[in-house]
């Protein structure tokens, strides 16, 4: 695993190159403040969810050059040997602020922001890139199909499908914060308490003289979870008949019976027909075999009698949108604790970023508890105070959205202090509530897979002001 690693130095080439160009230039003892958000929600929902900041935080309290790295910059012959002398006692000193993990997150909203020695700043951005893009992705797509579900359970079944190691046990992490119930993935469970679960392979059934005698075996050894594949041969004919008369023979404390293959809505009603005649109404039925949100969906509407799914590859590798697409961009420089502002302008309007120190807001109505609207603001600007505001439709302009009787929240929490970890971190089962309960804070019409509401999300006006200010003077520049 690469947690086992020193991780330094699992970062773009150019992030170093920049870090030497900077040691040799003005901006060495500069400041900066960038920002970490994302520009569109996968599979065009509603939202996102905010993962991976734990392995971030770890990254961040480990972060050092070691001899061994400087020997291989030095290979390169492109370094000064003032730049080594500088690897050789680096100490991380920013501070770092972030939305907590569980949270829905939106479009251009800064999730993690840096400030500091803009060397550190810059250099740390590959590593909290790759780790929020995959772990928010796969949470993403983890609670979608989790609320297809429908309170039936879900469990990641998608380890041998994951595209690494690490993406197999953070995968695993993000789908149980999520709301999966448990994993495939053994190390998953050791290393973050995530609960692995697991039946029986179709080889095991294979490997007996007979069908029953391969189910009496496993119920022998696991009465307290005997769980039996029943497609290896025929659902119906062979299956489910051995799975009864292995049950009623061995009375196990728990039952269940998964089908693997086949039309899931009619196997699954047919299975639980035959189970409820037998007098096993309290066997489960599990079902897997490359299920996703909409098949979960369409099978409930269809009437399958489910109990729980087992979902793999299209899960661990969100295969209908694998790229979550956050970035990380500079929004300020400066020295001695003062920054300036600074934005990136670009012909496609969704580049151009937004400019300043910044900090997210959540209104939550007093009435319902649900989540209103977020704004963007400058670091400095007051919280609003329940006096009502004026937002605007993210999509629409014309349209506006008078904010009234709400509680307002400051959403970014500091992570670290010039460098310093003032973050208690919270457990995944913490984590896996915040998410519950935050997520329960959207409206069912943001919460649709299809063409959801566009939650509100909207500047300040300090910093709309702000921006507009850059546009027009880089502008003016430009002509």
């Amino acid at each position: 695993m690469l947690n086992d690693y020193n991780l330094t130095m699992l970062t773009d080439f150019y992030e170093i190159t920049m870090a030497n160009g900077y040691f040799q230039s003005d901006n060495r003892d500069s400041e900066a403040c960038f920002d970490l958000f994302y520009r569109r929600v996968p599979d065009k929902g509603g939202f996102a969810i905010m993962a991976g900041l734990e392995q971030i935080v770890n990254y961040l309290k480990n972060l050092k050059f070691t001899e061994e790295d400087i020997k291989f910059l030095r290979s390169k012959n492109m370094f000064c040997e003032d730049f080594f002398d500088y690897l050789r006692d680096f100490e991380f000193k920013c501070d770092v602020w972030s939305i907590p993990e569980g949270y829905p997150i939106f479009p251009y909203e800064p999730v993690i922001t840096v400030k500091g020695p803009l060397i550190q700043a810059q250099y740390i951005e590959t590593y909290i890139l790759m780790q929020f893009n995959h772990q928010s992705l796969i949470a993403t797509k983890a609670n979608r199909i989790v609320r297809a579900a429908q309170g039936r359970s879900v469990m990641e079944f998608g380890t041998r499908r994951a595209q690494g190691a690490d993406a197999a046990v953070y995968g695993a992490r993000a789908a149980y914060i999520a709301g999966c119930a448990g994993t495939a993935c053994t190390i998953a469970d050791r290393n973050h308490f995530i609960p692995a679960m697991g039946t029986m392979a179709h080889s095991w059934v294979q490997s007996f003289d007979t069908e029953y005698e391969a189910f009496k075996k496993y119920t022998e050894i696991y009465p307290q979870n005997a769980t039996l594949l029943v497609d290896t041969y025929n659902v119906l004919k062979s299956g489910i008949p051995n799975a009864i008369k292995v049950f009623k023979e061995l009375k196990p404390a728990n039952m269940g019976v998964r089908v693997d293959s086949g039309d899931i809505t009619y196997l699954t009603r047919e299975c639980r027909k035959m189970l409820n005649e037998a007098g096993l109404e309290e066997c489960k039925i599990v079902v897997s075999n490359s299920l996703d949100e909409y098949i979960i969906r369409d099978v409930i509407l269809e009437g399958a009698e489910i109990d729980s799914f087992g979902v793999g590859e299209r899960l661990i590798t969100a295969k209908s949108e694998p790229v979550f697409g956050g970035v990380y961009k500079l929004s300020g420089v400066g020295n001695n604790g003062e920054i300036f502002p600074k934005m990136k302008i670009s012909e496609n309007v969704e580049k151009i970023t937004n400019p300043g120190f910044k900090k997210v807001v959540r209104f939550y109505s007093k009435e319902t508890g649900k989540a209103m609207a977020d704004l963007i603001m400058l670091r400095d600007e007051p919280i609003p105070d329940g006096r009502p505001f004026e937002i605007f439709d993210p999509d629409a302009v014309w349209k506006r959205k008078i904010l009234e009787n709400y509680e307002a929240k400051e959403l970014q929490v500091q992570i670290f202090d010039r460098g310093k970890c003032v973050y208690k971190e919270p457990t995944i089962e913490e984590i896996r509530e915040t998410c519950r309960e935050q997520v329960d804070t959207l409206w069912g019409e943001v919460l649709r897979f299809e063409n959801p509401q566009t939650y509100y999300v909207d500047l300040s006006k300090p910093l709309w002001n702000l921006k507009h200010e850059l546009l027009n003077r880089y502008g003016s520049e430009n002509l």
